[in-house]
């Protein structure tokens, strides 16, 4: 077997694999040899069919797989001594795969990417600021006030006044379809919020303006798309009798509130607001941290990338930029998106901190535990109530996805690595400082 160099440009490489004839022969007399005690033939007993008459029976078939892991023995061999990494899979053409018949050598020409010599970074020289934010009374109250806010509870208005949004309407309705009464269109003393949008589209917007004791019909169209398939697209009348009109009041900030939250006083609830509260900030000031090691990891390395990465990664950002500015388009029938310079500069960034990601990581000995792949695909399965079985069945059985959410998983174990390593300064600063720098991150 002979493998020759062909290319060697950057990081472009070019290989001529060449397994010869009689190779190829030793290696389909290797598999004959280890299959012939368990072969049955009629006329013989089995493990004494003969050799020639095994290689003209099974002889053309294993004659592909023993080119197959010829090459594949000779690819491997050749990353194993030269050390090379290939970015992604190395495409592999058999030169006269056309003109080839047995007893030919075997040309192959095999062509990659390498992955290029990441350049070794001092952790420990990098400084950093974390931003520090204390839960303040002022915060810890208008979070108070928005928890009140959820737990409000409606209380009757003046007789005679007219219902606005957000007032909730109590009242008994009746819908029909062309006259008649449908299953499940009617109910008694139904508490109904105004802008809830808990019923069809159309229907809350016509009760504003009600009063109690008032009666007074909602003529709507069921969607073309509802679940109920003798409703959809219909147009039904709901005659509905307003029995009440009140309006929200938000609960008393006491203890009562705090134990329908599950704490046992109103301090106890302060508390647990003031903890949610600086594990939000910090989650943010980490967002913030994790910029700057990034913007000065790629700022201290410089090294070339693989085309083919860039490109891939320039193409997946353009796309995902289209549909966020093109929502209305769910599936990909659409044109090519050509990526842009920015794009493309964008791509080269995330490509060169992959990479030294990676190499940090993988220097540092930084694994994914089975225990935090099953915590991530049980976060993403929470997004399919009622599949969750199914979704984490698929997930199990696909590659890809397993990839997908093992990367953002290994990215920050390497990132809080390289923050145990760096010099963290600590900046005690103001929530809306701290919410200044998210929003830069946005702007970016």
């Amino acid at each position: 077997m002979q493998v020759t160099e062909t290319l060697n440009e950057g990081l472009k490489r070019g290989y001529s694999i060449t397994v010869t004839a009689a190779e190829l022969d030793e290696k389909v007399n290797e598999k004959l040899v280890e299959a012939q005690p368990e072969i049955e033939m009629k006329g013989f007993r089995k493990g004494k069919v003969p050799m020639p008459l095994l290689k003209k029976q099974f002889g053309q078939r294993l004659l592909g797989e023993a080119m197959q892991e010829a090459v594949d023995g000779a690819m491997n061999k050749h990353f194993e001594d030269s050390g090379d990494k290939p970015a992604l899979q190395p495409k592999v053409e058999m030169k006269n795969g056309e003109e080839w018949k047995e007893g030919d050598d075997v040309e192959v020409e095999m062509s990659y990417e390498a992955l290029p010599e990441i350049p070794e970074v001092d952790l420990k020289a990098i400084s950093l600021e974390k931003m520090v934010v204390k839960a303040d009374d002022a915060a810890v109250e208008e979070a108070l006030g928005n928890l009140a806010e959820t737990a409000q509870d409606f209380k009757d208005r003046k007789k005679g006044t007219k219902a606005k949004d957000g007032d909730q309407v109590v009242m008994d309705f009746v819908g029909k379809i062309d006259g008649e009464a449908f299953e499940g269109g009617s109910g008694d003393d139904f508490p109904l919020v105004l802008g809830s949008n808990q019923f069809i589209p159309g229907f809350e917007e016509q009760l504003v303006g009600v009063k109690a004791g008032e009666e007074k019909d909602v003529t709507v169209s069921f969607p073309e798309e509802y679940q109920a398939e003798h409703l959809a697209g219909k147009e039904a009348v709901f005659t509905c009798n307003v029995k009440e009109v009140k309006e929200p009041v938000a609960a008393e900030i006491n203890d009562e509130l705090a134990q329908k939250f599950g704490a046992e006083d109103l301090d106890g609830l302060k508390g647990q607001i003031s903890e949610r509260l600086e594990a939000e900030y910090a989650g943010a000031a980490r967002a913030v941290m994790k910029r700057a090691l990034l913007d000065k990891l790629d700022d201290a390395v410089s090294f070339d990338l693989p085309p083919s990465l860039v490109e891939a990664e320039a193409g997946q950002i353009a796309h995902q930029l289209w549909h966020e500015e093109n929502p209305e388009v769910t599936d990909h029938n659409h044109d090519t998106i050509e990526p842009t310079e920015e794009h493309t500069k964008l791509a080269e960034r995330r490509v060169r901190l992959g990479l030294l990601l990676a190499e940090l990581g993988q220097k540092a000995e930084v694994e994914v535990t089975e225990a935090e792949m099953t915590q991530a695909i049980m976060n993403q399965a929470r997004q399919y109530p009622g599949q969750e079985r199914q979704f984490f069945e698929f997930i199990q059985q696909n590659a890809q996805m397993q990839q997908q959410l093992r990367a953002p998983i290994f990215e920050d174990k390497v990132v809080d690595y390289a923050f145990e390593l760096a010099e963290v300064s600590e900046k005690e600063v103001s929530k809306d400082d701290l919410q200044a720098a998210v929003e830069a991150l946005d702007d970016e």
